[in-house]
């Protein structure tokens, strides 16, 4: 009886913090104000969410059965609502710690639009007015990326999804079943038609993983060779505005990205047709969005063309994020699952940003 008693003080308490929170941020300026900070910056977000699937068993792949209230993880409405919250909170601090509320949030690891749909709508979020571009991929785990935009702020032009194709001379019969690349062209709401960056392109990716091993190395080259195509295509057709982001499964000294990065031609703005890697220096200092047999690793970036070379990437370490690993000592990110496990966090990848100052302030 003294258990269920005690039991039942600690719901009472939770929901009562989580009252308190909500009020507290309905009632701030992120809420209530288009931007939050300088009207001419903006921010990007991008976080790997892993294994955000609802919780219908509703697909052929054998991750959506696991991950449904009758699969081996027993994933319920109420864990996948648990989780919702979760995202929404940590987006939320992120806003609160840097002064606005994120403009452009892309994804990865979600299984469909609905996951999308309930976030945006089912949490503080909704306060938030984001809208979702989202499609379909082949991926084999049924797992797409995807992006949210503020309408208040961003207006969407148009919106492709880029099949990544390819093949092994090595493999020939390992088909390349992975996400698209997501192209979205949005107009800056706050920019007359005649500024340089009225119109940003972003590049949402989730690149094939290292499982497997070396031979799986053909699969990443063909994403980036794709990538590299796209970009090139956006500069030919003058586009000077571009940002690329997402999980790249690879760090930023690896030599398969000097592919983004090489300079081909100059526009007529002087400014080189090439994207730069933010990432890097942040790599350099030992940072990592990933932790991985007790070492951080970075394989969560942001390219951007050279009208954002003054831009600020981060990578958000939140506290209820994180949790302390007795392997190898020291703070990693707080997952969903370890193993069969329930442990109700969010991802092993922690979120980052990108803060962008006008080129012209």
């Amino acid at each position: 009886m003294l258990i269920l008693t005690l039991f039942a003080k600690k719901i009472v308490m939770n929901f009562i913090l989580t009252i308190i929170i909500m009020n507290y941020i309905i009632g701030s300026p992120i809420a209530n104000t288009t931007s939050s900070g300088d009207k001419d910056d903006m921010m990007i977000m991008f976080w790997n969410l892993e294994n955000f699937f609802d919780y219908k068993d509703s697909g052929t792949g054998k991750s959506d059965n696991e991950f449904s209230a009758r699969g081996s993880r027993y994933w319920t409405k109420t864990k996948f609502n648990n989780k919702c919250r979760a995202i929404a909170k940590s987006i939320l601090w992120i806003a609160d710690k840097e002064g606005r509320v994120p403009d452009l949030i892309g994804v990865a690891e979600i299984e469909n639009r609905f996951v999308l749909q309930k976030l945006i709508e089912n949490t503080a979020l909704r306060k938030m007015d984001y809208d979702i571009v989202h499609y379909d991929s082949p991926d084999h785990r049924g797992i797409d990326v995807g992006l949210l935009y503020r309408k208040e702020t961003m207006q969407l032009i148009s919106s492709k999804s880029c099949r990544v194709s390819g093949y092994s001379e090595k493999f020939p019969h390992d088909s390349l079943r992975t996400r698209d690349i997501l192209l979205v062209k949005l107009k800056i709401l706050n920019k007359s038609e005649n500024d340089r960056m009225s119109v940003i392109n972003i590049l949402v990716n989730h690149h094939p993983s290292k499982f497997g091993g070396p031979d799986t190395k053909w699969k990443r080259e063909a994403a980036i060779k794709l990538l590299r195509e796209i970009t090139d295509s956006l500069f030919a057709a003058g586009e000077e505005s571009i940002i690329v982001t997402g999980d790249f499964n690879d760090t930023p000294e690896n030599r398969l990205f000097q592919r983004l990065c090489s300079n081909i031609s100059v526009n007529k703005w002087g400014s080189s047709e090439t994207l730069i890697n933010k990432a890097l220096q942040l790599s350099d200092m030992g940072m990592g969005s990933i932790r991985f047999n007790g070492k951080w690793e970075l394989i969560d970036m942001f390219f951007v063309s050279e009208i954002h070379k003054n831009s600020e990437m981060k990578v958000i370490s939140l506290p209820s994020l994180m949790i302390w690993d007795n392997i190898h000592p020291g703070l990693k990110p707080l997952r969903t699952y370890s193993g069969p496990k329930y442990l109700g966090g969010v991802s092993d990848h922690l979120p980052i940003i990108l803060k962008i100052k006008d080129p012209l302030m």
